[in-house]
């Protein structure tokens, strides 16, 4: 059976980028059982909810649902258990030192496979507050103007 190239995003957190602002971003592995990884191929899975912490110098995906696989038996997974993040120590401390100062938080951006294994990329973030999201939204809602009106300035009617 040939080896999988390439990436298959399995799950997006759009919201992320809205509520939070993005300082860092870090590519990790994910010890998955079986029908999770089953599970995720099929394209189910949601990281709404999701955050990741760091507990006893190892980083916990938490309360992200990867729903149960249809065709499994009786040992399939819980939907929202704590999954094992795999990162290198040296970005552990980093994200250690980092979520240990006020406001920062590590969210989980996307769930994906890259070359057949499964990786989510997390991020190290920091919350915004209600004003900061209205500016961004302002921001978007300006830049997409001023788009429309430079795409339909060049037509000659």
């Amino acid at each position: 059976m040939p080896r999988e190239r390439g990436e298959k995003i399995v799950a997006t957190n759009r919201k992320a980028r809205h509520d939070y602002a993005i300082e860092d971003v870090f590519e990790a592995g994910i010890v998955l059982t079986g029908t999770e990884v089953k599970s995720l191929r099929a394209g189910r899975a949601s990281l709404v909810d999701g955050f990741a912490s760091v507990d006893g110098g190892e980083v916990w995906l938490e309360n992200v649902h990867i729903p149960e696989y249809t065709e499994g038996t009786w040992n399939n997974h819980n939907t929202r258990r704590k999954r094992k993040l795999l990162l290198h120590r040296e970005q552990i401390d980093k994200l250690a030192g980092k979520v240990n100062q006020s406001g920062f938080t590590l969210v989980p951006l996307s769930l994906y496979f890259k070359d057949g294994k499964a990786k989510v990329e997390i991020a190290l973030a920091k919350g915004k507050r209600a004003y900061d999201k209205r500016q961004a939204l302002k921001e978007q809602q300006d830049k997409r103007e001023a788009d429309r009106a430079m795409s339909t300035k060049g037509k000659d009617w």
